[in-house]
């Protein structure tokens, strides 16, 4: 199991929680660094800082972008995945509220193909929900789950076509986990086809300001 880390707290304002992210770096799949709701208009000298030493551990870095579910300029979309790699040194790229339906799957491979043009590896695609088929297609990874554990426990499914995909394509974001049962998601997700997953004990608005738990976990 890898373990796919969101950590949207500001190195400065929990510098803890970065240092343990560093040292455990080789047992992730890839960091996602958002300075802004994405790269922001400047280098931030911290995440700059952060992002060194993250890469000199052996962490993959993905640079957070927004898509706006497909509203967004594809262009800006593109600047902001350059933006992440000059400044903080992110070799891909993370894709945010991304669209999930067929007649959107065009634009979103355009939109796949143009930062993949720009260097960027791997692409991750976060529609939060299980997608039209096709997207499994587009992305390295797609996260075709974010929510709540009680929403994930009592009500999740999975389709029929996520089959014909490895686990190794999926991943699977849970908030709101009791720190004791962290262990128990990460299995669950490995159960229901996700090799890659990030369960958090946060809350909204910001679950992602805490970093999981399973990175002290042996068997995460």
């Amino acid at each position: 199991m890898s373990l796919l880390i969101p950590l949207y707290v500001h190195p400065g304002e929990d510098p803890g929680a970065w240092h343990r992210l560093i040292t455990a770096a080789v047992r992730t799949y890839a960091v996602v660094i958002n300075p802004a709701d994405g790269p922001g208009t400047g280098p931030d000298p911290a995440f700059t800082a952060a992002a060194g030493a993250l890469r000199a551990a052996g962490a993959r870095l993905l640079g957070y972008v927004d898509t706006d579910y497909g509203a967004r300029d594809p262009d800006a979309v593109a600047e902001d995945v350059v933006r992440h790699r000059e400044w903080y040194g992110a070799g891909g790229c993370f894709l945010d509220r991304v669209p999930a339906t067929p007649a959107a799957l065009p634009a979103c491979r355009r939109l796949v193909r143009t930062v993949r043009r720009l260097g960027a590896a791997p692409v991750v695609l976060n529609p939060g929900v299980h997608p039209a088929p096709g997207y499994a297609r587009l992305a390295d990874l797609v996260v075709t789950f974010e929510g709540h554990w009680s929403t994930y426990v009592s009500a999740f499914s999975r389709p029929a076509w996520t089959a014909r995909h490895p686990p190794e394509r999926f991943c699977h974001l849970v908030y709101g986990v009791p720190e004791a049962l962290v262990p128990l998601a990460v299995r669950t997700a490995h159960d229901r086809g996700a090799a890659v997953a990030g369960p958090v004990t946060g809350e909204l608005p910001n679950p992602w300001a805490r970093l999981t738990p399973a990175l002290g976990e042996r068997d995460a």
